[in-house]
């Protein structure tokens, strides 16, 4: 939804346009003159529509002020020569009062799409091991992110990454701290599902020496250690709820307290979450602190999964496999052109984190100079069910039909259990699946996949 401003001291056209606008699904604010307009910050937007002739200061004055967001004025035709002086002052284009409803909206889609694609040019980021390299990806929802990623970064407000597991949310992180005025201070980036629940809060906030057994020395947390830069926490979803409470102090004073310490010190530090699992319904039944929520979620940004970028997904793999051949020093593998029809087919369950493997394994087990799609070790993905028959001649197919089917979707179920059920429960991974919890187990019986067990409980 696009946030749009406009700016009209005739009240009667601005609520008109504002209906109008609004019917088409933008977010409209409204200010009578440019004093009004600036107390609104005009670059928060994405769009304003001033009128050349305000109260005090004129329309274009709003040009300069509110750069980068393009300015779209509006003139009488009696003033064409206005306009045409608007248009060299830096105005993105003109309307004509009164306007025709189709013109003025084909208008404001083409400068919104316009200023889209200025904006969504994929950022660099400079992994761990110091390689810079744009990010990967010009499909619609990536375009989206870019330009989200674009705006967040300067902001310094908190910022929720939501999506599947391997879709690639720290780099995300990277991206934001990266084009932020804190690129220069650290960026520490912490898995909340590697620590153990018991170290969890020591390892975030420290501790100082006795405060637990075990705690031979004072210990500096991570927390501390990201002052002046950005913290990431991955997977939050899995932060214990004391912890939870402790990181809500942060965020609400900007103060942390080291385990077995009285006292507090101040810290300024940039959260930046990501998880795979829905928050909000997780503060449902208690997992998650509501406020805690409220607090992460200032800015969210939500990523793709792989199957969803289908105009993205052959691009990733070139990029990765280039990767991949450098790391096992065998310059020159190609992907066949079969193999290129699996990637883009294949549903990624795991996304991008799965294909990178599966390249990887392709690198590894090619023995020519091609990599062919057996070489990738793919779990056969489901087929669409066949129709029934309609000619009793190939009823006799129908049952070996079936068969088949049957066993390319259960290597798929198994491949899936098998690769997601360390980092998901059973309801989510039914839901994943599409099916009843009573048939995840049904199933599992059935091909004899154990369930993970966690640690017992003692019942003395």
């Amino acid at each position: 939804m696009s946030r749009i401003l406009i700016v009209e001291d005739e009240a009667i056209i601005r609520s008109a346009l504002t209906r109008l606008l609004e019917r088409h699904d933008h977010h409209v604010s409204e200010a009578g003159s440019v004093a009004e307009a600036l107390a609104l910050d005009p670059q928060r937007f994405d769009l304003v529509i001033s009128d050349l002739r305000l109260p005090g200061e004129p329309g274009t004055e709003l040009i300069a002020r509110a750069a980068p967001v393009p300015v779209l004025i509006m003139t009488s035709y009696a003033s064409m020569r206005s306009a045409v002086e608007a248009l060299k002052l830096g105005a993105v284009d003109y309307v004509a009062k009164p306007f025709d409803h189709d013109e003025l909206l084909e208008t404001v889609a083409r400068v919104l799409h316009q200023q889209a694609a200025r904006d969504a040019t994929p950022p660099d980021v400079t992994e761990p091991g110091g390689e810079r390299q744009a990010m990967i990806g010009n499909c619609p929802a990536m375009q989206v992110v870019y330009t989200r990623i674009r705006k967040t970064a300067p902001a310094d407000v908190t910022v929720l990454i939501q999506g599947e597991s391997g879709t690639g949310k720290e780099l995300v992180a990277r991206a934001l701290h990266q084009q932020s005025h804190r690129a220069d201070a650290p960026l520490i980036c912490v898995n909340c599902a590697a620590i153990p629940e018991t170290l969890i809060e020591s390892e975030l906030f420290g501790h100082e020496k006795g405060a637990f057994t075990g705690a031979s020395a004072a210990r500096t947390g991570l927390v501390e250690a990201a002052d002046g830069g950005t913290l990431f926490l991955d997977e939050i979803g899995e932060l214990p709820l004391d912890a939870q409470a402790r990181l809500l102090r942060v965020l609400q004073e900007g103060e942390i307290r080291k385990i077995g310490s009285v006292e507090t010190r101040h810290v300024d530090v940039r959260l930046i979450a990501a998880t795979h699992r829905d928050l909000r319904t997780l503060s449902k039944t208690g997992e998650f602190r509501l406020d805690l929520y409220y607090r992460l979620n200032v800015m969210q940004i939500d990523l793709p999964p792989l199957r969803d970028r289908e105009d993205d997904i052959l691009e990733i793999a070139d990029v990765l496999l280039d990767k991949a051949c450098q790391r096992h020093r065998r310059e020159g593998l190609r992907l066949s052109r079969a193999t290129r029809r699996v990637i883009r087919d294949f549903p990624w369950p795991g996304n991008v984190r799965e294909l990178e493997n599966a390249l990887e394994r392709g690198v590894i087990l090619a023995e020519g100079h091609l990599i062919h799609p057996d070489d990738l070790g793919l779990a056969p993905a489901p087929h669409p069910i066949a129709a029934p028959a309609v000619d009793a001649a190939t009823n006799s197919l129908d049952g070996r039909a079936e068969d088949e089917e049957d066993l390319s979707l259960e290597d798929y179920f198994q491949h899936f259990v098998l690769e997601h059920q360390d980092r998901m429960s059973e309801t989510e991974l039914a839901q994943r699946l599409g099916i009843s919890r009573k048939c995840l187990w049904e199933r599992r019986q059935r091909l004899g996949i154990p369930r993970k067990k966690g640690p017992r409980r003692s019942t003395g």
